[in-house]
């Protein structure tokens, strides 16, 4: 049997600079690109559609000057799952990283990975899910299923080679993707935006109304009551979730330099970056395409009509090359932070024993690995984007105990150092819990069929625990 290297510590080997990729690197996925579309037709007024991108990053923004102090408190690998442990205990922590280990952040790889793949397929048609490559009863086997699985295997083995090569990796893709962003914005506003379209886009932009579609007729229907709630609570899944993994950052946060303050300058400057780039680029949206066409953008793919609209004919071709930078760099930060909430975790004696080991290159490959094994699994399922819908309302929960957090353990480690203390506290910090709280149980009202088995899912970690418990083996340090 091959021996496992011997776990001598991490090194702090990460800049403000490459931290602050990490941050807008993990947050910019594909989501910009096309949930605009959904949360168009949910609301129906161009006000309403950029209120949900400005509010999102708002409470992301609150949320990130207030994890500052959890992440200068405990400046070590894990992250959130230490700031629950901490906070709550061994059981709270361990049921976040057990469903972060099964679905949030592995589904989550797994439907980037996709992503990749679906954009790569407009670039090269042979690699499309409609190429069968294998059917073996129910199962089929699509060649974008290869694809999304060799880009995990190959990130993974990039991060297994040494915290600096993923974060070097993540720092180019980031940048890149940040100035194409940037570019594809610029452009709109200066060669594809027209007056008529900016001008029809906010009539009645202070509407809240659904947009339906029938033989090519769009029809808005005002909303009002319970049903506004509804349309609200389904737009701020799409703004939120689109700057999610915000707090990655925090899962390396022993191989950031002088962590203390750097991860919490990071945690601002990266969503702040994001959140501008954001809005922003939903400005050059309303700017360029009719309000009906990115409400109904084929596939909601509300960046290729734009960039059609821009460049014409090259449109899709720009836009996917930009999707295939932006997926793989957001996939490359999400691998690189993951596998450090196992490494901690297992130290804890709460996962696999080898997790908690770092190779010769100071990282811990053994976690890198079994997560690109089960990540490479949902891929074949075919079944993650529903898993990662059964786990909006258990993230949002977790995003609320953290921020909680805060104020349990200024009273339960008052005397625990805090170079740097939560902005705006008790009052920003409980707006964030409030705005979440609220959209929890909008979730939970509207989308039931989500969050309830989501919940279920996570309760499920409850018996495992209590199982894990009995057969705890810490490893030795």
């Amino acid at each position: 049997m091959a021996t496992v290297p011997q776990d001598t510590g991490f090194k702090p080997r990460v800049n403000l600079f490459d931290a602050t990729m990490v941050v807008a690197g993990s947050m910019i996925g594909s989501g910009i690109f096309i949930v605009s579309a959904e949360i168009t037709r949910s609301v129906g007024g161009a006000g309403y559609m950029l209120a949900m991108w400005l509010l999102a990053g708002v409470v992301t923004i609150i949320a990130a000057v207030s994890y500052g102090e959890l992440a200068a408190m405990f400046p070590r690998a894990g992250g959130m799952y230490i700031y629950l442990r901490e906070a709550y205990g061994s059981l709270v922590g361990f049921l976040y990283g057990w469903a972060f280990f099964t679905v949030i952040q592995t589904g989550t790889i797994a439907a980037v990975g996709v992503a990749f793949a679906k954009f790569t397929a407009y670039l090269i048609p042979a690699v499309s899910e409609k190429e069968i490559l294998l059917s073996l009863g129910g199962f089929q086997l699509s060649a974008a299923q290869l694809v999304a699985i060799g880009t995990i295997v190959f990130l993974t083995y990039i991060n297994s080679r040494g915290v600096e090569n993923g974060v070097a990796v993540q720092t180019i893709l980031t940048t890149v993707k940040i100035l194409s962003l940037v570019g594809l914005t610029i452009a709109g506003l200066i060669w594809g935006a027209k007056a008529e379209v900016w001008e029809q886009n906010w009539q009645n932009a202070w509407t809240l109304s659904a947009l339906t579609q029938t033989n090519g007729q769009v029809e808005s229907t005002a909303l009002s009551g319970l049903a506004f709630f509804g349309a609200i609570a389904v737009a701020m899944k799409g703004t939120l979730f689109s700057s999610d993994s915000w707090h990655s950052i925090t899962s390396i946060a022993g191989e950031v330099k002088n962590p203390q303050k750097n991860i919490g300058l990071s945690l601002v400057l990266g969503t702040l970056i994001v959140t501008f780039l954001y809005v922003l680029t939903n400005v050059m949206y309303l700017a360029v395409v009719p309000l009906h066409e990115m409400a109904f953008a084929p596939n909601d793919r509300v960046g290729v009509v734009a960039a059609d609209y821009i460049f014409g004919s090259w449109g899709t071709i720009a836009i996917a090359i930009m999707i295939m930078i932006s997926t793989f760099g957001c996939n490359n930060g999400l691998i690189l932070s993951g596998a450090r909430v196992y490494y901690t975790m297992a130290k804890d004696g709460l996962f696999f024993h080898k997790a908690g080991l770092l190779n010769k290159n100071k990282v811990p490959a053994y976690s890198l690995w079994i997560q690109c094994a089960w990540a490479s699994l949902l891929c074949l399922t075919g079944e993650y984007n529903r898993l990662l819908a059964l786990v909006i309302f258990g993230v949002l929960i977790f995003y609320i105990l953290t921020i909680l957090g805060i104020y349990v353990l200024r009273v339960k480690q008052p005397d625990t150092p805090r170079p740097y203390r939560a902005f705006g506290y008790p009052y920003l910090p409980i707006i964030y819990v409030v705005v979440a709280l609220f959209l929890a149980v909008l979730l939970l009202i509207f989308e039931a069929q989500y969050t309830l088995p989501g919940l279920g899912l996570i309760l499920l970690g409850i018996p495992v625990y209590y199982l894990v418990m009995r057969k705890k083996e810490p490893v030795e340090a």
